[in-house]
């Protein structure tokens, strides 16, 4: 079953990296509509002025040369290829009066309504040609807030009911808030793209809101927080994706499934990435709102200097986002309301990790169910551990909360009382050739077992 899944989303990956060509070849230079590329005026009108223009004749290509063109919010149109020059640069406006209100905002995050550029309902739309997105959402230009009232911090892109969305040879840059949010879209390819966005609070790169078909290769990715996120807020399941050849580093995760998962997710495969140098976990796979994930492929990954390999959490936060609210991650919180989904069908092989760092409560590996809901068929092969040790007598004997409603988070459980895997409430799991040491001493054991049927290991 998992062969075949792996050759059907490579198949997938084949046909989404081909199938996305702009077929026409009507060029227009933002130039000719008013742009200019001094990095101080304004050309929010100019870049639209073109950008219609061009949707008018049926589409082509949006042409940008070389310069920095200041703009507040643009909206691409269906069949538009935006195409920056090397040493073109898009530059974010550093008015909020610039950034568009009239357009979906992010039911998940609603402080970070307005965004640079915008699409929706559009259909074969690319962004190109080897220049930058900037949006220079520094803190100094775009302060954050109280963490229950945060000021307005615009994201890059926000793509909503999109079909065929291709980012080839750009980067993407410092963004106010999430770099690029892509919800309900399907068929997306982001080839060669540099996302570096660390500047300001919740950086995410790449956040994948009920998305399906998925080809995400050959891209670097620096963000403050999770840099590879797919998210499901409805009922929407995401699936069909495909992430490799890609180096990801992250003060979060590298890759994270959730935590937002009202829908689900499936036929995922992340394969051959680097994603050394994260804090907070490198690899999450969070099934929290009444969502499942099932038939998750994650194999060949490097991850030097980490905190935390591998999180797997399914609980009942129930979260079913009929209205934009923000995180809570209070450790006092109750379910609200939606089902518990599931959590099957996970393959993670050939890990090679070196966990690093001083606090103790972000490393280790946890596998954890809830009382009456566990986590099954869960498969680990061809693994390599380093862990710093350190863990005393006393932290041996702590016991973990359940938190079944809580921000599924592995240092908010603490320290665990045990140095390489924790498991809970979890049935079928598997530990195949899987090789866990530690370069200090550790008071602790190696594994810690609560509630779990039919755990195998050969190093037990």
């Amino acid at each position: 079953m998992m062969k075949k899944l792996i050759v059907s989303l490579l198949l997938l990956a084949a046909g989404l990296a081909t199938g996305c060509a702009t077929r026409t070849t009507s060029i227009y230079n933002v130039k000719d509509y008013g742009a200019i590329g001094d990095g101080v005026a304004l050309n929010t009108k100019a870049l639209q002025a073109t950008i219609d223009a061009c949707a008018d004749t049926g589409g082509g290509v949006v042409l940008v040369p070389a310069g920095q063109y200041v703009t507040g919010t643009i909206k691409l149109k269906s069949n538009i290829e935006l195409r920056l020059e090397p040493e073109a640069e898009l530059l974010g406006s550093l008015s909020l009066d610039d950034y568009a209100r009239d357009i979906q905002g992010a039911i998940e995050a609603p402080a970070f309504d307005e965004c640079l550029v915008y699409a929706e309902n559009a259909k074969n739309i690319r962004i190109t040609g080897g220049g930058t997105i900037n949006g220079r959402g520094h803190r100094e230009n775009f302060p954050v807030g109280e963490r229950t009232a945060y000021h307005d911090r615009p994201m890059l892109i926000r793509f909503v009911d999109c079909v065929g969305v291709h980012f080839e040879d750009v980067t993407f840059k410092n963004a106010a808030s999430w770099c690029t949010h892509l919800v309900d879209c399907d068929n997306i390819v982001a080839r060669n793209v540099t996302i570096d966005s660390v500047v300001n609070r919740n950086n995410d790169g790449f956040d994948l809101d009920g998305c399906k078909n998925v080809l995400i290769e050959d891209c670097d990715i620096r963000t403050g927080d999770d840099s590879i996120c797919p998210k499901s807020t409805t009922t929407r399941v995401v699936e069909n994706v495909v992430v490799r050849n890609t180096r990801a580093i992250s003060h979060t995760s590298a890759f994270k499934l959730g935590t937002s998962s009202r829908g689900g997710f499936k036929n995922i495969l992340v394969t051959d990435c680097d994603f050394s140098g994260t804090r907070m976990g490198a690899i999450k796979l969070l099934a929290v709102d009444g969502g499942f994930i099932e038939d998750v492929r994650i194999s060949n990954i490097v991850m030097d200097d980490v905190e935390g390999p591998i999180f797997i959490r399914l609980a009942n936060r129930g979260r079913t986002y009929e209205k934009p609210t923000e995180q809570i991650q209070a450790k006092d919180v109750e379910p609200e309301g939606a089902p518990v989904g599931y959590i099957k069908g996970i393959h993670i092989s050939d890990i090679k990790a070196t966990v690093s760092g001083d606090k103790l409560d972000r490393q280790g590996m946890m596998i954890s169910g809830i009382p009456g809901h566990m986590i099954e068929d869960v498969l680990l092969e061809n693994i390599e551990i380093s862990y710093p040790g350190g863990g005393t007598a006393e932290q041996a004997q702590v016991e973990v909360a359940e938190d079944i409603a809580r921000y599924p988070e592995q240092f908010f459980f603490g320290v665990l009382p045990s140095w390489g895997l924790y498991i809970r409430h979890a049935k079928n799991v598997e530990f195949k050739n899987v090789n866990m040491s530690t370069r200090a001493p550790d008071a602790r054991q190696k594994f810690v077992q609560v509630n779990v049927e039919n755990f195998v290991s050969d190093e037990l």
